[in-house]
């Protein structure tokens, strides 16, 4: 394979693209669309090759959101986006909060997710509940910015709507009129959680492009660190 810098110029790298700390598609499209019209090309975990996993053991959606920037900021040598979201239901003490997507085990999906929950919230009068969503975005030397949009609605007693993803189909937003999982794309980004952070990220995109100039010109770009993943034949061929 070609070196890292013929693959991704370092000195152009961050005025352009921007790496997104996930493989999931439907996180990927939906900030792909808002963030639609900016001079940015948005790249995916998937764009690259195998690498170790982020360990998102953090207590709050601050820590995992700055642990997962960091981790893939140093392990491609490049800034890197993060988000940690999730549900917080205030009838059962702010869950599944961080733990919203493998709130039913490790083998959890949406909607075994959605079930558990459903289960949880059986015969509760107080359905209120909010996302959270925060972005983290990250250098490869540990400076990073962060971004928080909330978006409150409250619980159904079943599923209504097919598009979306997570817990969109039990989520009633007051604004829209409906759930999540039954609104258009452009609707839900409107005024989701993870829209609103977006928005704030958007509106200061131009701050954000200066602060990464300042910050990756402050020290010489590190070669990315593979120490601790020795076993993975990935980082081998980089070392």
């Amino acid at each position: 394979r070609p070196p890292r810098s013929t693959l991704f110029p370092y000195t152009t790298l961050f005025r352009s693209i921007i790496v997104l700390a996930t493989s999931n598609k439907n996180k990927l499209k939906e900030i792909q669309e808002i963030l639609k019209g900016f001079p940015v090309a948005i790249k995916s975990l998937s764009d690259f090759g195998p690498m170790p996993e982020a360990v998102e053991d953090g207590e709050t959606f601050d820590d995992n959101a700055y642990k997962k920037a960091l981790h893939y900021a140093k392990v491609l040598g490049v800034p890197c986006l993060a988000d940690d979201s999730g549900l917080v239901v205030d009838a059962l003490d702010g869950r599944p909060g961080v733990y919203s997507a493998r709130y039913s085990g490790p083998e959890a999906t949406d909607w075994s997710n959605c079930e558990k929950l459903l289960g949880e919230m059986e015969g509760q009068t107080n359905r209120s509940a909010h996302f959270v969503c925060v972005l983290s975005l990250a250098t490869p030397a540990g400076p990073a910015l962060t971004w928080e949009g909330r978006c409150a609605g409250e619980l159904l007693a079943e599923r209504r709507g097919e598009a979306g993803f997570g817990y969109d189909p039990i989520f009633f937003s007051p604004d829209l009129g409906k759930t999540f999982a039954e609104a258009t794309m452009a609707e839900k980004s409107a005024i989701s959680h993870r829209g609103r952070a977006l928005a704030e990220f958007a509106a200061e995109f131009a701050k954000v492009q200066a602060w990464l100039r300042q910050r990756m010109a402050e020290i010489k770009p590190p070669k990315p660190d593979h120490s601790e993943f020795e076993h993975n034949d990935w980082s081998k061929e980089r070392m």
